[in-house]
């Protein structure tokens, strides 16, 4: 019995063990899982290729410009180590000259910063690239005049940097309001007040706005009505009348002549573009104050608003790296820097302003009319630059404006 007993439990072993190898059932103990394929580790992020760009600009040496960039570049580096920078310094006269010879010859930098004063023929001529698509979605935080300086005929074809115009800078120990109405300004010259007017086609444009004088419609063609030319007969023959004070009281008459006589004391005040704010604020420190150019019968002044920003070559096999590079230049950090050292009118809307003359400099360009990159405005400087015809010949103004609008629509 036992024997028996001992030969069924035998089978019983020997038939699960069996079982087991056939697979029918679990194994006593789980295999190790597979290691997990390569494929499935979590991607790093790609490590950007190193790139090389190539950026003029034309800031003096060792002037408060190129040592707030140099400060920017430093950090630059860092932020953006994928990418090199190699600067050049291109004295501004001649900048434009130098760029369009080495682009026409396949050269030139991937990028480079100046006013906005060539950019209409320079995207005719196509030695500046159009980036329209390059920076669709990233130039929010830009305002909408200085976005509107860089482009042409649709297209964009800078990064706005920074705002330049025409303002009423005084000396508030000599004058201690700004006169707010061109009568106000008047009235003060011929009570004896010294004020350096500079005069000339692009510093006094901001006057025929405060007469209702209009130079171009909303499509860039000049406005030649009579009703108009009367608006812009008033606007110069009220700047030739300050001209003759000027004159009979030996004023300076243009922004050249005026600065030793505003820095020094002997001027109460000038106007001109927000370029000299330095050699102002270093000469008078807190007594410097601006204002907008005053306002007229005809409604506020419309001074020419000039951008400066960054451009980019057509040639250039790295122009998303030169974006990226002119972008961080251009952001709030960047633009703080150069406006508190530099004493640039931000392009970038996010900048804090607490400078009361930046502030006044932006409450005097909020009426500004930005500089247009149209073919026409060639005719504007061709035709309406001849005011000494009117202030030392004696032409009468409405004859000359007549003449000048006569020519530009030619």
């Amino acid at each position: 019995m036992k024997k028996n007993l001992l030969a069924l439990l035998s089978l019983l072993v020997i038939a699960s063990l069996a079982l087991a190898a056939c697979g029918g059932g679990a194994p006593a103990t789980e295999a190790p899982a597979e290691e997990p394929a390569a494929t499935d580790a979590p991607a790093e992020e790609p490590v950007a290729e190193p790139v090389e760009v190539t950026f003029w600009h034309a800031y003096g040496t060792g002037s408060a410009e190129e040592t707030a960039l140099a400060t920017i570049l430093e950090q630059a580096a860092v932020d953006m180590p994928n990418i090199t920078i190699n600067v050049l310094q291109v004295p501004f006269g001649d900048l434009f000259t130098k760029y369009d010879t080495d682009v026409a010859a396949g050269g030139g930098p991937d990028f480079f910063v100046a006013p906005n004063d060539n950019l209409g023929g320079q995207a005719r001529a196509g030695t500046i690239a159009d980036i329209t698509d390059l920076v669709a979605g990233k130039l929010g935080d830009y305002s909408e005049l200085s976005q509107g300086g860089m482009m042409y005929d649709g297209k964009m074809y800078g990064i706005p940097e920074s705002l330049k115009a025409v303002a009423f800078w005084y000396n508030t120990d000599l004058l201690p309001e700004a006169p707010a109405t061109t009568d106000e300004l008047k009235a003060l010259m011929e009570g004896g007040t010294p004020i350096a007017i500079s005069y000339g086609c692009y510093h006094h444009w901001g006057f025929f706005g405060s007469f209702g004088g209009q130079i171009f419609d909303d499509q860039f063609n000049f406005v030649a009505d009579e009703a108009n030319q009367a608006n812009v007969t008033a606007a110069v023959s009220y700047l030739n009348d300050l001209y003759q004070i000027s004159v009979a009281n030996g004023l300076p008459r243009n922004d050249g002549d005026g600065l030793a006589p505003f820095t020094e004391g002997s001027v109460a005040a000038i106007t001109n573009g927000n370029w000299a704010m330095g050699d102002y604020r270093t000469a008078l420190g807190d007594k410097l104050a601006v204002a907008p150019l005053p306002a007229g019968p005809g409604g506020p002044s419309n001074p020419l608003l000039g951008v400066d920003g960054f451009y980019f070559n057509p040639n250039s096999e790295n122009t998303e790296a030169a974006i990226e590079v002119a972008l961080y230049l251009s952001n709030t950090a960047s633009q703080t820097l150069m406006m508190n050292d530099a004493g640039h009118v931000p392009a970038n809307t996010t900048v804090e302003v607490t400078d009361p003359l930046i502030q006044g400099l932006l409450d005097a360009f909020s009426t500004a009319y930005f500089r247009p990159q149209v073919e026409s405005m060639g005719n504007y400087w061709g035709n309406f630059c001849g005011t000494d015809q009117v202030f030392d010949a004696g032409t009468p103004a409405a004859d000359w404006v007549a003449t000048a609008f006569e020519g530009a629509t030619k």
